[in-house]
């Protein structure tokens, strides 16, 4: 890891930090509608999968592919939204959504359909301490 990489601004007023993966950073999005999880490779100036070397791109795969499981063994959706866009936040991170057919934007992208809803702290703790446990992170 480089002692210079820092994750974009936006990303940390928008984020709760769970933990570090070998090369991610593992976060939940603070919006209580969605079970929706970031994962940030930790290297500088890195915006698309393929400024990654295909070693980091493997590792990131086996990331998306643990946090993706996890998420769904605790939330049950009916389906899993994995994507990795960057038209607003430069900086390369992997969205990891739970959806169901009664979330508010089914089946819409989540993007600006509803406010962001502030998760209760009793729920986001339960929440932080479950994907934790089944990510690995301690």
């Amino acid at each position: 890891m480089s002692s210079s990489w820092s994750l974009h601004p936006q990303l940390t007023k928008d984020t709760v930090n769970i933990g570090d993966l070998p090369l991610s950073r593992v976060m939940i999005i603070k919006d209580s509608n969605y079970p929706w999880l970031l994962l940030v490779p930790r290297r500088d100036e890195v915006s698309d999968i393929t400024d990654l070397n295909e070693v980091e791109q493997a590792q990131l795969m086996t990331e998306i592919n643990r946090v993706g499981l996890a998420l769904k063994a605790i939330t049950k959706p009916e389906k899993l939204n994995i994507a990795a866009l960057g038209n607003v936040v430069p900086q390369l991170h992997i969205h990891i959504i739970a959806r169901r057919t009664t979330d508010a934007a089914w089946p819409r992208p989540v993007w600006g359909v509803v406010p962001p809803e502030p998760f209760d702290p009793t729920e986001l703790e339960a929440f932080t301490q479950a994907l934790r446990k089944r990510i690995w992170l301690g």
